[in-house]
């Protein structure tokens, strides 16, 4: 795939969330990266029992931790960080081939440190309605995959 794009979920604890965001990866080519501890177990029978048949064909890393997965990107890797905390959104972020996509888990988020760290890298997907606090995790990456797809062309 042209895009070459990278789905990273810190510490998922939803599994439905983590086999709808593995179904987006498989379909648009991307790499998904899961971030320890996950607040489920990944197991042959509980992806079949899921329906999650697909699961061998996806492109899965597994880090340890999340500075074991910083400490992986290749020096100068793309990389965004999506949090409903950042003052601009995606739609004005330019994406590039091998971006990491990175988000955090469905209660929390991602941790502020990582947010301060890179203030320039984190964006938001704007809401337009103030009574709703966030979006669904796999909604959100489905949203910033085919955004990221449709900037690069592919």
């Amino acid at each position: 795939m042209p895009h070459d794009l990278n789905v990273v979920l810190v510490e998922p604890e939803i599994p439905q969330n983590t086999g709808s965001v593995g179904r987006l990866c498989l379909a648009t080519g991307t790499t998904l990266h899961l971030v320890e501890p996950l607040g489920f177990e990944i197991t042959h029978s509980r992806l079949k029992r899921a329906g999650l048949d697909y699961w061998e064909h996806l492109k899965v890393v597994i880090h340890p931790s999340l500075e074991a997965f910083m400490a992986s990107l290749p020096p100068g890797a793309p990389k965004v960080f999506f949090s409903k905390k950042a003052g601009h959104t995606l739609f004005e972020h330019e994406f590039k081939p091998g971006t990491y996509l990175i988000f955090g888990k469905e209660t929390m988020g991602l941790p502020d440190s990582l947010i301060n760290a890179y203030p320039t890298e984190t964006t938001r997907i704007p809401m337009y309605d103030a009574r709703v606090r966030s979006l669904n995790l796999s909604n959100c990456v489905s949203i910033v995959v085919y955004e990221a797809i449709r900037q690069l062309g592919s």
